[in-house]
């Protein structure tokens, strides 16, 4: 082989291999530029949705500004109710402690209704005793007097 010939076979395969790397990075380089753009379509899309967040957030920031206000106005209200509550509660307390002779008396209350329990009992046993002897008396005295009155005129 002449060089001629040599240098014609390397140009031939160098263009071959040429033809073959221009299938591969031809489209390669074009799949490279569209998905560039399309990253640069998605970063593009969320800054646009990160301004209307940051819009929104802005908007409703002062209502929660206010609302935070409202809500600190309402515990320190709380507090207040507390505190009162804790007064009320000590005041029970010492109210609770007078309460001991109270009991004490309830107690002297509670014999002295006993006893008069007893007595009344007591009572009851007498009035059924007369009630029983003044049965008997009728019986006694009832047959013969009314054999008497069968005797006056009236």
């Amino acid at each position: 082989m002449s060089d001629q010939e040599g240098i014609t076979r390397l140009s031939e395969v160098f263009e071959t291999s040429a033809r073959r790397w221009e299938l591969i990075i031809y489209p390669s380089m074009f799949a490279f530029v569209v998905l560039a753009a399309y990253g640069f379509f998605l970063i593009y899309r969320l800054a646009g949705d990160m301004h209307y967040m940051v819009i929104s957030v802005d908007t409703h920031m002062s209502v929660l500004s206010s609302n935070m206000q409202s809500m600190s106005e309402n515990m320190g209200q709380m507090t207040t109710n507390i505190r009162t509550m804790t007064v009320s509660l000590d005041s029970m307390e010492h109210k609770m402690g007078t309460l001991q002779p109270i009991l004490a008396s309830m107690e002297s209350m509670d014999d002295s209704m006993k006893s008069l329990n007893a007595s009344t009992r007591a009572m009851t046993f007498a009035t059924q005793g007369m009630q029983q002897d003044m049965s008997r008396l009728n019986t006694n005295v009832g047959r013969p007097m009314s054999f008497m009155n069968s005797f006056m005129p009236w």
